[in-house]
């Protein structure tokens, strides 16, 4: 399934251009914390819409119940709104804390997002006021310090040091070990469209809202054009400055003893051809390959920065569908795996052998996951075509929605159960698009029932009837969706 961002503007309008805006806290020479923090932000944009973004910070006393105002500049109209009750008199707008999340402690934060009309321009509130009291005055909170790029990579923390034995997954005492968790999209788009490194919060506390779900691996999926810091990329968030906010997730994830499986989504290479996702040449969109001329020195530079820290592991490509350009299964496959010129793809593409020889040859032994065609969802010939990794550390990966063509459990009999007999299977990405958790239920217990791995996605903030998002608020919050797989998590792990 094409990726992120999943947002419900993808079905409001055909033409949709994905943005992002920020208010940060203005600073003065006084050296005081501000009352209270706003964080204004344009997560996406089309012709006649938007959907906006707010992080409230209380940095005083304890509140029991809150409401945030502020005015639009350019008569932009909210339209409707989560997470707050929303209401709009003129260009004022208020958001009014719902019965669930009205206390917010000092130093505690909660966001809304909304849904709003605009013409012409649309142009950011500079003002917000909390309870009354105006925010983002003196100056800004001390913000929490990254890696830099001279760090030492983690060290592995609390989370486990994956290998692979056989056909299972297995720690460094021999236990075997599933990777069961969620996808935490944002690192693959919000770069490259200069808007951050991540969508939404990625701090402590929001880790630790992922590992109360029970969940043991984090699957964060990257931009090849950041990590290299490609001149069409801002410098703030690229080259080292991208590569120490990643390493910085990374630890946290470890720390809360979940497994990080860093992943390569969104590539350079122009592709116009069937199912194309944009006719950019840059990284803004899945591609149907990796391109040969970044990639392996993307994965050269990613084995390179976590090759001593065992507790993570590297998927390679999101989804692959040359299947799409070429005109035959074997085309498709010998594309995949030995890369070079594709009938139907343009730029000269590199095969999961040569990925996988630029992170071993580096001497990182870290496991390496390799997804089929038709965007992960086929692995009919995966065992045929499998590349060759001389420290036996390779994973077969697998992603199964709703509507994929293998999305049954006589295909998943047929195609996937000879494939987990030879070697470990992770099922990288699954999930429904009906803001239900019917067809992820039968999934997680085909694969339950075989000892295999899942991770849903994803762990955003987004309308899950426009794709499955688990959550409704970083704290945690489960949309009807995301309480499937909640449950079942905490359920396996009680």
């Amino acid at each position: 399934m094409r990726h992120p961002p999943r947002l419900s503007l993808l079905v409001i309008g055909a033409a949709v251009a994905l943005v992002g805006t920020a208010v940060a806290p203005v600073v003065t020479a006084s050296g005081a914390t501000p009352a209270c923090t706003v964080e204004y932000s344009v997560t996406g944009q089309w012709d006649t819409g938007f959907q906006g973004a707010v992080k409230i910070t209380n940095n005083i006393a304890a509140l029991s119940s809150w409401s945030l105002g502020f005015d639009f500049p350019a008569g932009q109209k909210v339209t409707q709104g989560w997470n707050a009750k929303w209401s709009q008199s003129g260009t004022t707008v208020t958001a009014a804390n719902e019965s669930w999340n009205g206390s917010l402690a000092s130093g505690a934060s909660v966001s809304a997002g909304f849904l709003a009309s605009w013409s012409g321009s649309n142009a950011v509130p500079t003002a917000f006021r909390l309870n009354g009291t105006t925010c983002n005055v003196d100056t800004q909170p001390t913000p929490t310090p990254t890696p830099t790029p001279t760090d030492p990579p983690p060290t592995g923390g609390a989370a486990p040091k994956l290998h692979v034995s056989g056909n299972r997954l297995v720690d460094s005492a021999g236990a075997t070990r599933r990777m069961l968790g969620v996808n935490r999209s944002g690192g693959e788009f919000m770069c490259v469209q200069g808007y951050g490194f991540f969508d939404g919060p990625v701090d402590d506390a929001s880790v630790k809202a992922i590992a109360d779900w029970k969940v043991n691996t984090v699957r964060i999926p990257l931009n090849e054009e950041c990590w290299l810091g490609l001149s069409n990329v801002k410098p703030e968030y690229a080259g080292a400055n991208y590569i120490a906010a990643v390493k910085a997730l990374v630890a946290k994830v470890e720390a809360h003893g979940m497994t990080p499986l860093v992943e390569l989504h969104w590539t350079y290479g122009q592709y116009t051809g069937n199912s194309a996702g944009c006719s950019d040449v840059h990284a803004t969109c899945q591609k149907p390959m990796p391109d040969a001329q970044y990639t392996p020195s993307f994965w050269s530079s990613v084995a390179s920065t976590f090759k001593d820290d065992p507790a993570v592991a590297f998927d390679l490509f999101n989804e692959p569908y040359p299947d799409r350009a070429t005109s035959t299964a074997t085309q498709a496959w010998t594309c995949w795996r030995d890369g070079g010129t594709c009938p139907g793809i343009s730029y000269q593409v590199a095969g999961m052998q040569s990925l996988v020889d630029a992170v071993r040859g580096t001497g990182a032994k870290n496991p390496i996951l390799a997804g089929g065609l038709a965007y992960s969802n086929d692995l009919s010939q995966w065992l045929t075509y499998k590349p060759s990794d001389p420290t036996g550390n390779l994973v077969a990966a697998y992603h199964v929605y709703n509507f994929n063509t293998c999305a049954s459990e006589s295909c998943w009999n047929s195609t996937l159960a000879p494939v987990a007999a030879q070697v470990p299977l992770v099922a990288g990405e699954i999930g429904e698009n009906t803001c239900s958790h019917s067809f992820t239920d039968t999934v997680m217990k085909w694969f339950d029932d075989r000892g295999l791995s899942y991770l849903g996605w994803t762990w955003n903030t987004w309308d899950c009837s426009s794709g499955p998002s688990l959550i409704s608020n970083y704290d945690g919050t489960p949309t009807s969706y995301g309480i499937g797989l909640r449950d079942h998590l905490r359920a396996l792990n009680k």
